[in-house]
């Protein structure tokens, strides 16, 4: 017997019990249905992280260096050092944040940090107060702000103490609504400040989503959009002028990073002693690497859960291919009886085996693919849908299910006896 022939066959057998094929399939199609779904859901979340990851800057290192007796100009040989880098660093700022919560004012307009008692002393913030950060020229390009409107700080700012600032697009909708800010002043603590720019929302051309499992990420995304940003000088009038002890430095791509990281490192270790000073050096790719590691192994997870129903499923592929062998028994035995290889019967009760799974697969694909679009748009306000991999993956699946579990049946119907066979009722 041929191939068509066999898949003629196994057509006509499924088709005859429709009913009894249709439930079969069922548990192949929730399995599968669940394995698309529950992948596709770790893999919105995988997306969702990386857009938190790249919102803060991609191919950066953070350090922290400090002199205990404060006599280490420290920013200004990271600095210095880094431009002799100019090959694999493409920019470097102190990142210092404001101690105090300076009242903010434009007009009308108040930004200020609001307190509620806890009770027994203890103060809490509430509402929102923007980041106040002290950097120089390279602050936005290595922190991945774009400038909308106006200009970013330049060398000049920080070297002559300006008083300008640029504002994140939050505070500029707070203060200014839809009027342009550029040139317009502000007070912080009655001191005026010339806004010179605003930055594009991060939020705005980064997609997280919107669904309760995304929130926490766009809200930490749309932090980043609550900031004012001063130059660095300006820790003279609001710091004390206390040194910054925080640099980010941004790579010129992801191949130069680790060079970089290492050329810092032996840098620092050369210039701070350890009885004057300290410093550490981060590099967040490290939290990345991790968090994609760990998205890793919840897909294995919640996929390995998912696939105890394709294993259910595979044991009803089994049951029924026992009923269907039962009861073709006296067709085995002619067949057998006329000179039927057992190979041949054997290929043909796992061509329909993998029929039905295969038939079973396509439903629970397509069942996937309406989950899944469901999941994204309630989890993450988006359109998420299963990659190619995991669609293939989930089709050749469907189909080696229906031989593994239908193996035993087809071989216990290949060593049929004829006699035996032709007996049976």
């Amino acid at each position: 017997m041929n191939f068509t022939q066999a898949f003629k066959m196994a057509a006509k057998s499924i088709s005859a019990n429709k009913g009894r094929s249709a439930l079969t399939m069922l548990g192949v199609i929730i399995g599968l249905a669940a394995v698309i779904i529950l992948v596709s859901y770790a893999q919105g979340q995988n997306m969702a992280m990386r857009a938190y990851y790249e919102s803060m800057g991609t191919n950066t290192i953070n350090v922290s260096a400090s002199s205990y007796r404060g006599d280490v100009d420290i920013g200004g040989a990271l600095y210095d050092y880094c431009l002799q880098l100019d090959d694999l660093v493409v920019g470097v700022s102190p990142t210092g944040y404001l101690y105090s919560d300076p009242t903010i004012k434009f007009g009308s307009k108040t930004i200020s940090r609001q307190w509620q008692s806890m009770g027994g002393g203890a103060m809490m913030s509430t509402g929102q107060y923007p980041n106040l950060i002290l950097g120089n020229d390279k602050y936005g390009l290595c922190n991945d702000y774009v400038i909308a409107q106006g200009r970013d700080l330049s060398y000049l700012d920080v070297e002559k103490e300006s008083k300008v600032c640029v504002l994140g697009s939050a505070v500029a909708e707070e203060l200014f609504g839809f009027a342009d800010p550029v040139d317009k002043t502000i007070t912080v603590n009655g001191t005026p400040f010339r806004v010179i720019g605003v930055y594009e929302s991060k939020s705005g051309t980064i997609n997280v989503g919107g669904g309760e499992d995304a929130q926490w990420i766009k809200d930490s995304i749309n932090r980043q959009d609550y900031i004012i940003l001063f130059p660095s000088t300006m820790t003279r009038l609001f710091n004390n002028n206390q040194p910054i002890d925080q640099y980010i430095i941004k790579a010129k791509d992801a191949e130069a990073l680790k060079e970089v990281t290492t050329l810092v490192n032996g840098f620092l270790a050369g210039f701070i002693s350890q009885d004057n000073g300290y410093y550490y050096i981060d590099n967040p790719t490290n939290y990345q690497n991790e968090q994609a590691e760990a998205d890793k192994l919840q897909q294995r997870f919640l996929g390995g859960i998912a696939a105890i129903s394709l294993l259910v499923g595979g044991i009803g592929i089994m049951n029924i291919m026992l009923v269907t062998v039962t009861e073709r028994t006296r067709e085995i035995g002619i067949r057998k009886a006329i000179g039927a290889e057992r190979k041949s019967i054997i290929v043909q009760f796992l061509i329909e085996a993998a029929m039905i799974c295969g038939i079973g697969g396509i439903f629970g694909i397509l069942a996937g693919y309406l989950g899944t679009l469901i999941v994204g748009k309630m989890s993450f306000q988006t359109i998420l849908l299963p990659s190619a991999g995991i669609t293939v993956g989930a089709f050749l699946i469907s189909v080696a299910l229906g031989i593994v579990f239908g193996l035993y049946p087809a071989v216990k119907a290949s060593g049929l006896q004829p006699v035996e066979a032709l007996r049976a009722d």
